[in-house]
């Protein structure tokens, strides 16, 4: 761990010190889509995010010492690494306050097959990542929405590995292999700026599937179906195995992350998860007059059982003494959802520069669900500050209700036992962060969070005789480097 942070420092002296040109950015936006977000930020974590720019150019005779990798580009071979070190403690509030380290490699592979077979439209891709450190929100915290994206226990794991065809003029995209719903289902441009894992795979759904459903760090194979017919709109389905990692099989290890320790499960026996979503993207044309965003309608439907939340299999409330013990069944878990992406203000003159708005909402009525109901939004500006343009700065709230089935059970117990506790109501996070360019590939990010209701609302699991876990602050740092 040492070792890698003092890499970061590393980069940072010869990159104030080299000179270089820089890569051309990618035109796409987070999640494949096109960009309709001016304060999408230079550098990101989350799995929707796309490659931007490399800090190869400002590393001199150390970005490519043996003249590989245009070589390989050419025949068809592109590389990339990412890697991100976050620093973050609670000085108040949560279970216990604490500080940690936490960092992650990412390394992608793309195969273009055009190039190296003469397979027109298809590509290959593989991403792998190493990860270290300790988790906040596991250890210290106890919350819900992990304050980290990159929060995982330590593994080297492989994430996607898939196998892409383009048909109808680039317009009908086949996908299939081991794939992660969160790099395209359910994104919102502006929000790939934020530290929390919630604005990336929501918690609606990462804490309402099986497994946290295929998003980091697991996957689960599936098939997806990507169709653009033009005009601004998009179609896309996916089908996926509906646990990644078998966490809800009845008598095994539920953490999921240890049920697959290096991604290489392959569960293809679960029942099915389905991911639909339909977008229309409007003003994204050079000369449009209007400024650009977009709408997203989406939904799922897992079709496995799941555990109830509040009764027992002989249809006695769980915490009644006489119940037997076993949860009684429940057939499926679905929510839709809907995005808002927009462009507020742009620079003018410019087309990466300004303010950006987001909001997503999501309901979930099916009574296996931990979370019923999610919303978050926020607000991202590109280039507030004069002289740094590539700069982003941004604040966010979510929330995640706490169902009402999960609210009965806590009342249940409360009834039953005689002992007055707590009843899980919901749980709510302020974020603020700004990143800020060092050069081109490589950014810093200073971080805050206020947590409220950390849990739901749960007692302190610790100190019970503290009530209620406190609301927690949440300062942090992050680096980010693209090669």
């Amino acid at each position: 761990m040492r070792r890698l942070l003092s890499g970061v420092v590393l980069l940072a002296a010869l990159a104030s010190t080299a000179r270089g040109q820089d890569l051309a950015p990618v035109i796409e936006g987070a999640g494949d889509d096109p960009r309709v977000s001016v304060s999408q930020p230079e550098t990101t974590s989350q799995a929707s995010g796309g490659y931007v720019r490399s800090i190869q150019p400002y590393l001199g005779p150390f970005g490519d010492p043996l003249g590989i990798r245009p070589v390989l580009k050419e025949k068809g071979i592109e590389y990339s690494l990412t890697y991100i070190a976050d620093v973050l403690g609670n000085p108040v509030g949560g279970v216990r306050q604490g500080a940690i380290a936490e960092d992650r490699l990412n390394l992608r592979l793309n195969l273009d097959l055009q190039k190296i077979a003469g397979w027109d439209g298809a590509t290959i891709h593989a991403n792998a990542y190493f990860i270290h450190g300790t988790g906040l929100s596991r250890y210290y915290v106890g919350n819900l929405m992990t304050t980290s994206v990159i929060e995982a226990l330590p593994s080297t794991r492989l994430y996607v590995l898939w196998f892409d065809q383009k048909l109808m003029d680039g317009k009908l995209g086949l996908r299939i292999g081991q794939q992660a719903a969160d790099t395209e289902f359910f994104v919102s441009q502006t929000a790939t700026l934020f530290v929390n894992s919630t604005f990336g795979w929501p918690a609606i759904t990462g804490l309402n599937l099986p497994s946290g459903g295929p998003a980091y760090p697991l996957s689960a194979p599936a098939v997806r179906a990507k169709y653009v017919p033009g005009n601004g709109f998009s179609l896309q389905v996916g089908i996926y195995d509906g646990d990644s990692a078998g966490a809800n099989r009845p008598g095994d290890d539920p953490e999921a992350q240890l049920l697959d320790r290096n991604g290489t499960n392959f569960r293809i026996h679960d029942p099915a998860l389905i991911v639909a979503e339909a977008t229309y993207a409007y003003n994204t044309d050079k000369d449009a007059k209007g400024l650009p965003g977009d709408i997203t309608l989406g939904g799922w439907q897992h079709f496995g059982r799941f555990d109830s939340l509040r009764f027992a299999s002989n249809g006695l409330p769980l915490a009644d003494p006489n119940a037997s013990g076993i949860n009684k069944q429940l057939r499926g878990n679905a929510g839709i959802y809907a995005i808002w992406d927009q462009t507020l203000y742009r620079e003018a003159g410019k087309d990466d520069e300004g303010l950006g708005f987001f909001v997503r909402a999501a309901y979930s009525p099916t009574r296996s669900s931990l979370i019923d109901a999610y919303v978050d939004t926020g607000l991202a500006y590109k280039g507030l500050i004069e002289g740094r343009d590539d700069d982003t700065i941004g604040v966010s709230l979510a929330h995640a209700r706490i169902s009402d089935d999960a609210r009965r059970a806590d009342a249940d117990m409360i009834a039953y036992t005689g002992i007055p506790m707590p009843r899980r109501r919901g749980e709510t996070v302020i974020e603020a962060t700004y990143q800020a360019l060092v050069v081109p590939g490589f950014t810093v990010q200073p971080d805050v969070q206020y947590v409220m209701h950390p849990g739901g609302g749960i007692t302190n699991p610790r100190y019970p005789e503290l009530g209620r876990v406190k609301n927690a602050a949440v300062l942090g740092m992050r680096a980010t480097i693209q090669y």
